[in-house]
């Protein structure tokens, strides 16, 4: 797969989740999407309003993850989260699944859940994606995670916070992608150092891309890139 650099930038929420990030880290992260046109910068809520200033007058969203990073937080507690962020600024919501739940089978309760958040987002007109944690996962349970999003009205289905034992891997993107179709978006997260594994997650499905090296992948600095989401 071939794209020039200003398209891969297109595919990438450039990250920055940590729990040290300082508010001059956050800014150098919402500088960097600017300069490279990223299809937006992914922070916790609590940064939305800070970033939905920093990037006035691009085309760059704001994206808050919510939930984060553990998914086990009252369905009432991630609503007004989502809610508080889109109303701060965000355009977009990463929701973390009840992995808990969902490895107990009980599909119902990770539905509704997964429901609640739908429909507190897109009566704002925004998009909502639901972080799996495939680690975390068998194979059927990320198909089983990928159907309930889907049956809930989710936009996008994601591999990973970053924060467990592994980030996206190629086979969990294409078993996510054939799961879903083109019916939602795949977005592919955690371990994406290079650009070369940047364009396989694409080729294997992804349409968006949880990122935290942007610079690195997209000027080939190698010596850059940094472990981590």
């Amino acid at each position: 797969m071939t794209l020039t650099t200003e398209q891969l930038a297109k595919y990438m929420d450039h990250t920055n989740l940590k729990a040290d990030a300082t508010e001059a880290s956050i800014k150098q992260t919402c500088d960097e999407a600017a300069k490279f046109n990223t299809a937006s910068v992914c922070v916790n809520s609590y940064w939305i309003p800070f970033v939905a200033e920093q990037l006035k007058g691009t085309t760059v969203n704001p994206i808050a993850v919510v939930g984060f990073p553990l998914g086990a937080m009252a369905t009432a507690s991630e609503v007004f989260e989502a809610e508080k962020a889109i109303e701060d600024g965000a355009e977009e919501i990463d929701m973390v699944i009840n992995v808990g739940e969902l490895k107990s089978g009980n599909d119902d309760v990770v539905e509704a859940d997964i429901k609640a958040l739908a429909t507190a987002v897109h009566a704002k007109d925004k998009l909502l994606k639901v972080i799996l944690e495939t680690c975390l996962l068998t194979k059927e349970e990320i198909v089983r995670g990928c159907q309930l999003s889907e049956k809930a009205g989710a936009d996008f289905v994601k591999t990973s916070t970053g924060f467990s034992t592994a980030g996206a891997k190629l086979e969990d993107v294409k078993l996510m992608r054939e799961t879903v179709g083109d019916r939602l978006g795949v977005k592919a997260s955690g371990g994406i150092h290079s650009r070369e594994e940047a364009l396989a997650m694409i080729a294997a499905g992804a349409s968006r891309l949880g990122v935290s090296a942007t610079v690195a992948i997209l000027t080939g600095d190698a010596a850059s890139a940094k472990a981590g989401y």
